[in-house]
């Protein structure tokens, strides 16, 4: 019996044979340059079939879609590969680890198949990444789906100060409320408190009727949304009322000592350099802070500089401080989010090497004032 040079914890048994070469077909042995060999797992009696292979077999479709190359076949409980052997071995390997995820009570699907091979492509167990439970609330579990989300809700684990910093969609803000949500279950903090600054992106709110608050609730409707999705519908206006949970501007945090709470900086790139070090240095005893942004999607008015990308400069290799670079590989909404997010990220590159975009012929004119267009349409 031959198996695989790189063995899963809790894999199936496997057993493997070689296929003897078509003496008919000269060209086999020069093409392949070795045999294929077929290998077989037996699925673990505790597994339902339906749990690894997915509903209407999209977990079998979609390996079979990572591995073109490899045969697949399913009959019972047994689990038949062919191939090459080195694409074999891989094959085999994936299918331990979604054996472990499935058996971990992770739900599988084509999405999570895409993400495992993902993983193994950077070494990386996909069932030590994909069963790392943040959070279970609600009947579900809240988990990283990528190296990044991993490493990222690690460092929030083992740091005082954790900066998120990526594109949109690759859940920096969820899993830091998460952990957030899990720390106060478990008694490690009183309180939570979450913040963003009120920055319009690209549109002027302050029209809108209504009190203070209700000027501000559209910036922080996120991360109520948020937190609506890990909390019972009754405690959140509870915990608000009792202070336990506070969602506010960033304004309101200037002046305060912040001890044993979990507080999160939202859209940490709409901060100024003051801002950002106003809010740092609110941090009391106790507590920890996550800081979030996208530094691509800065919305502050006059080309004033982030704060999120200043403070990496003046803050990069401090103990006990974070730098997480989340891309577009650990995007988890639709994945056209994360070729959108490339396409960005490869027009902003061709930008910057030829200069900003001009007009053709007119330069980069000066927008007029307002007086100015007054006085130059006068009689």
């Amino acid at each position: 019996m031959t198996t695989p040079p790189i063995a899963a914890a809790g894999s199936p048994a496997m057993t493997s044979s070689a296929h003897a070469a078509n003496t008919n077909d000269s060209t086999s042995a020069a093409t392949t340059g070795a045999a294929d060999v077929t290998r077989t797992l037996a699925l673990p009696e505790d597994l339902a079939p339906v749990a690894l292979l997915g509903a209407r077999d999209e977990v079998l479709r979609a390996v079979e879609r990572g591995f073109p190359d490899v045969s697949v076949h399913v009959r019972g409980t047994t689990v038949t590969v062919t191939g090459a052997a080195a694409r074999v071995d891989v094959v085999v390997v994936l299918l331990s680890e979604l054996i472990d995820v499935a058996r971990a009570g992770t739900p599988l699907t084509a999405d999570a198949v895409e993400r495992a091979i993902g993983l193994l492509d950077t070494a990386a167990r996909p069932a030590e990444v994909l069963t790392d439970d943040v959070l279970t609330t609600r009947g579900r579990s809240i988990r990283p789906k990528s190296l990044g989300q991993k490493a990222y809700t690690d460092a929030i684990e083992n740091s005082t100060i954790t900066f998120g910093i990526g594109p949109a969609g690759t859940g920096k803000t969820y899993l830091a409320m998460a952990k957030a949500v899990d720390a106060l279950v478990r008694k490690q903090i009183s309180r939570i408190i979450l913040t963003r600054p009120a920055v319009e992106a690209g549109e002027n709110l302050g029209f809108l009727p209504g009190t203070l608050t209700d000027k501000i609730d559209p910036y922080l409707r996120p991360l109520y949304d948020a937190l609506h999705d890990m909390l019972e519908p009754e405690a959140l206006p509870q915990l608000i009322a009792a202070g336990t949970i506070e969602v506010a501007p960033l304004a309101y945090m200037r002046g305060r000592t912040l001890n044993d709470a979990f507080i999160i900086l939202d859209e940490a790139q709409n901060t100024s350099p003051e801002q950002m070090k106003m809010f740092l240095t609110r941090l009391g005893f106790g507590s920890k802070m996550v800081i979030t942004g996208d530094v691509s999607q800065v919305d502050l008015p006059g080309g004033r500089p982030s704060g999120l990308q200043v403070v990496r400069r003046i803050l990069d290799g401090i103990e006990d401080i974070s730098f997480c670079e989340l891309t577009s590989a650990d995007v988890v909404r639709h994945r056209l989010v994360g070729l959108i997010v490339d396409a960005y990220s490869r027009y902003d590159a061709d930008r910057s090497a030829t200069g900003a975009e001009r007009g053709p012929g007119r330069g980069n004119p000066r927008r007029r004032t307002p007086s100015e267009f007054r006085d130059r349409n006068r009689p």
